[in-house]
């Protein structure tokens, strides 16, 4: 067997999940001087090549920074999406047709409006709301995308609030409006839990991570997605949708932060946002 040394705990789970999505099996193990992941001898190379290649790809983006030596990684490429929030808060206020062409109408989608499962999530209904989801979304948004991949994780988590609007046109019995952000908010919280799956291995250790880690993105989950007066369906389906995107991330990890892969997301998002607001003001 080899160890290879890791600074921190967040660390070793980062790395033990990029040796996951390329088919290595590792252990965290916690040592007198630090953490340790254990490979096998034969694989020990091709580990370190792909942690290699992790470490410098990662550190090619000046905009993806770790959070205080944990491993976790901010992307302030996030910071975009805030201003683009801001932005449609602001045009909406001035143009009020905007809003209502935009903001989720169950019966508008079953006539044949689905875009509006994309463009809810742009807008705000005051102040007050906006705020609130700035506040939990920006942070949630960018260790999502510092996880994930910029273009992946954005891409992911605007998909799981267009499925979080969609399980309240399930449910509504097509009489429901809403708008905002939070099913986005809570699908990047299920794309943050998802990645502790992939941690899942033989050992006790290992499965009590993974426990834990999922443990702690429901919990909070239930603390912002819960609250009285809140669209409970829409978070409650942002998240479910999270979670199933980010398994599927967590298991081809190093494909989801490949250059490319970002670079293709990134645009794919980019389509689908404008493409959405198209249809919704031609």
């Amino acid at each position: 067997m080899a160890q290879i040394p890791a600074r921190s705990l967040g660390q070793a789970m980062d790395w033990s999940l990029v040796l996951v999505s390329q088919g290595i099996e590792s252990v965290i193990q916690r040592m007198e001087d630090g953490w340790r992941l254990t490979v096998a001898a034969q694989e020990a190379e091709t580990a370190l090549g792909a942690i290699r290649l992790y470490e410098a790809e990662n550190r090619a983006l000046l905009w993806r920074q770790e959070v205080f030596h944990s491993g976790l990684l901010f992307d302030w490429a996030s910071v975009g999406w805030a201003l683009a929030v801001l932005a449609f808060f602001w045009l909406s206020d001035h143009a009020p047709r905007l809003r209502d062409a935009g903001l989720m109408d169950a019966q508008a989608v079953l006539r044949g409006e689905w875009w509006r499962l994309f463009t809810a999530v742009w807008l705000h209904g005051d102040l007050g709301h906006l705020a609130a989801n700035l506040a939990i979304g920006l942070p949630l948004a960018g260790l999502a995308m510092g996880s994930c991949g910029s273009g992946t994780g954005f891409l992911a988590a605007l998909l799981a609030g267009a499925i979080g609007n969609l399980a309240t046109l399930a449910l509504s019995l097509g009489a429901h409006r809403s708008l905002g952000a939070s099913g986005l908010i809570m699908g990047a919280l299920g794309l943050l839990a998802a990645q502790w799956l992939a941690l899942r291995r033989r050992t006790p250790m290992a499965k009590r991570l993974a426990l834990a880690g999922v443990g702690g993105g429901v919990m909070l989950f239930a603390l912002l997605g819960l609250s009285p007066g809140t669209d409970v369906v829409a978070h409650a389906g942002g998240f479910a949708g999270g979670l199933v995107l980010g398994v599927g991330i967590a298991h081809r990890l190093s494909l989801a932060r490949h250059s490319v892969t970002n670079l293709v997301a990134g645009f794919s998002a980019a389509a689908l946002v404008m493409g959405t607001w198209w249809l919704a003001l031609r």
